[in-house]
């Protein structure tokens, strides 16, 4: 068991009947109302965690700097994070300042011209 798998004692407030109805599961499972809790957190965290709108709002609140990059890694996990702080990287970047190339004919001189004068008549 590593550091991060100790357990850690937590308290928190239920309504009743979510406690009543833990209870009737675990003996109907016949496990504790821990061993339930816990299952019930890492299955919400994993479903959490690879939902599409999570991941955005991770990668908004992680640009906008609003988000540590560690906290980015307990979230979405490594391989996500890493990809994460590139993509940041990138945005950070001055954009290159490329020339238009001017000696490669990308058409191969089969450009043709639109005219789109006609299309305000419409």
């Amino acid at each position: 068991m590593s550091a991060s798998d100790d357990p850690r004692r937590v308290h928190f407030q239920s309504p009743e009947y979510l406690v009543d109805r833990l209870d009737a599961i675990a003996d109907l499972f016949d496990t504790d109302r821990t061993d339930l809790l816990v299952e019930a957190i890492r299955e919400y965290i994993e479903d959490t965690a690879d939902s599409e709108t999570f991941q955005e709002l991770v990668a908004t609140k992680y640009y906008d700097d609003q988000l540590e990059f560690e906290t980015v890694k307990q979230l979405v996990g490594a391989e996500t994070a890493q990809r994460l702080r590139l993509l940041k990287a990138d945005l950070e970047d001055e954009p290159l300042d490329l020339a238009a190339p001017d000696d490669v004919d990308v058409y191969d001189g089969d450009a043709t011209a639109v005219d789109t004068a006609g299309d305000d008549d419409r």
